[in-house]
């Protein structure tokens, strides 16, 4: 889910012609069962809701959580609900349950079969997708406990404070979908959501409060059926688990008790924040951020954003015709994505924020303004900031340089030329920060006022200090004490808040090849992944 890493679906799974006729045959008993029975069991999916994988590895898989399982039977550690929904999702969750079950903990799976989030589907083809996913997931019975949400029964209400929850995951969800901020809440993905999200979390209510579990692990926890799981979950004060992927393979982000997706590492950092770092972590740190520079994965990474190799600072200034007035570098993010949602501060919106600064900055000659789109805006659906741009200043003056998401320029070579740098949650100002570049931030993320950063709580506040700022230019840099910092905090979120773990999202059965349930259940498995899988199951972290 973070940042649409994943393939963004955008088929209905409803033919047009059929749906009036489909939803009709949904609503009456058994055509589905039967539908199923006569043309479908045994067969491999026919729809984007695809667990054939999953299938053909299960047997293996029992197999060899098989043992461990039964030498831990009957389970002696914590009762566990995951919930999932959307195919890759199922799957990735079967996987980390098995595990957890042969870790000696009792786990069960809720799952919704959708195979798209924000396209409707007929009852009639839902009903068929989740008889095709209990087909599957019986093979991971009885190690495994499967429930439909599907064949669960809504509460009739749910707290007030419940539903504005699922209110503000829906807003949320529509920012996601269609990446963009203004919601009128009249979209008819809006409308979608609002009844899953609602469903979801009345059925979620009702079940937890029969069949209370220790722990109840979602993933993302943020938006979709995830969000209104999730907080359900909190409503009913059930310890709970949020998890995420980034970009770094064999890598998750676990939140206890809070939206994984905020980075909040409160904990860690009071543990780490008066370190200094030694040789070889400053080394490693050093060499990590290389490689993110890159275009190739290598084994590091699931996935990089650069689509430029590096060209140097001369020849980007020389390319974007700049002299040398300094240069103020503003990255920014994608409309929509995970790492901004629910991250305003003081201003109302992204686009509000770009805005202001464009026509701030169309009234100061003296320094020039370099606007770096972020690449992932070339595979967006939504709005681009350059319409917020041109609509702000709709001719741009020679001082103020565009740099459009396709366009073959390297992020970092437009660092080094950077004096100072604006920043809404990219971590780019993290590690600008790391260079010594004072850098201004404006939105919720996870590194601000850490001791490094220049950061405001009002827009008075924000333009005093850009003005002052900009005043100091070009020489005005941080001190070592606070690049000393930078470096141990962002060392402190790369090499440390993110957990070893098996399988990451983007490839999950490539991972599994390499890396089977009976390697992580064997001895050295456990060294390498036990402690992450316990922190998953409610394990406190020991920092």
């Amino acid at each position: 889910m973070n940042g649409k890493t994943l393939v963004n679906p955008r088929s209905s799974g409803v033919n047009p012609r059929s749906s009036g006729v489909k939803e009709l045959l949904g609503e009456l008993p058994l055509t589905a069962e039967i539908d199923w029975l006569l043309r479908y069991r045994g067969k491999k999916s026919r729809s984007r809701f695809n667990l054939d994988a999953l299938a053909e590895h299960l047997p293996e898989i029992m197999a060899q959580v098989g043992p461990h399982a039964e030498s831990a039977s009957p389970p002696g550690g914590r009762k566990i609900f995951f919930f999932a929904s959307w195919h890759y999702w199922i799957i990735h969750t079967v996987l980390s349950a098995l595990t957890l079950r042969g870790l000696g903990h009792e786990v069960s799976l809720g799952y919704l079969p959708y195979g798209d989030y924000d396209r409707p589907i007929s009852r009639f083809d839902l009903r068929r997708q989740d008889l095709y996913a209990h087909h599957v997931l019986k093979g991971a019975h009885p190690l495994l406990k499967t429930v439909s949400f599907l064949d669960l029964e809504p509460a009739h209400a749910i707290p007030a404070a419940l539903s504005q929850a699922v209110e503000r995951i829906t807003f949320y969800d529509t920012q996601y979908t269609l990446q963009r901020e203004e919601v009128t809440g009249s979209e008819p993905v809006y409308r979608l959501r609002q009844e899953r999200n609602l469903e979801a979390a009345r059925k979620a209510f009702a079940y937890f409060q029969k069949n209370r579990p220790d722990v109840v692990i979602v993933p993302n926890g943020m938006i979709q059926e995830y969000g209104a799981v999730y907080e359900v979950a909190r409503a009913l004060d059930i310890p709970t688990v949020t998890y995420e992927f980034g970009e770094q393979d064999q890598r998750v982000w676990l939140g206890q008790d809070r939206l994984v997706m905020f980075h909040r590492i409160d904990e860690l950092w009071a543990a780490r924040q008066n370190r200094i770092l030694n040789d070889e972590q400053r080394a490693w740190l050093a060499s990590f951020l290389a490689a993110r520079q890159g275009l190739s994965t290598g084994e590091q990474f699931a996935h990089l954003w650069q689509k430029a190799s590096r060209a140097g600072g001369d020849k980007v200034r020389a390319a974007l015709g700049l002299d040398r007035r300094p240069v103020v570098l503003l990255p920014t993010n994608v409309f929509g994505d995970s790492a901004t949602l629910g991250r305003t501060l003081f201003s109302q919106s992204i686009a509000e924020w770009v805005a202001r600064l464009v026509s701030f900055f169309a009234e100061r000659a003296e320094v020039q303004l370099v606007i770096r789109i972020h690449p992932a805006e070339s595979r967006s659906v939504g709005p681009s900031i350059v319409d917020t741009i041109r609509q702000a200043v709709p001719s741009l003056p020679e001082h103020i340089s565009l740099i459009a998401p396709q366009e073959k320029v390297n992020t970092y070579d437009l660092m080094e030329i950077a004096d100072l740098a604006l920043v809404y949650t990219t971590t780019a100002g993290l590690e600008m920060a790391l260079r010594g570049m004072p850098v201004l931030v404006s939105g919720e993320a996870h590194y601000r006022k850490k001791g490094f950063t220049l950061d405001a709580d009002s827009w008075d506040e924000y333009f005093a200090v850009l003005d002052a700022s900009l005043a100091g230019l070009p020489g005005q840099r941080l001190t070592a004490e606070q690049v000393a910092r930078a470096w141990n905090y962002a060392y402190t979120f790369f090499a440390e808040y993110p957990r070893p773990f098996p399988w990451h999202l983007e490839k999950i059965m490539p991972d599994l090849a390499k890396r089977q349930i009976s390697y992580i259940l064997s001895p050295q498995g456990r060294a390498e992944y036990e402690a992450t899988f316990q922190q998953m199951a409610g394990a406190r972290m020991d920092w």
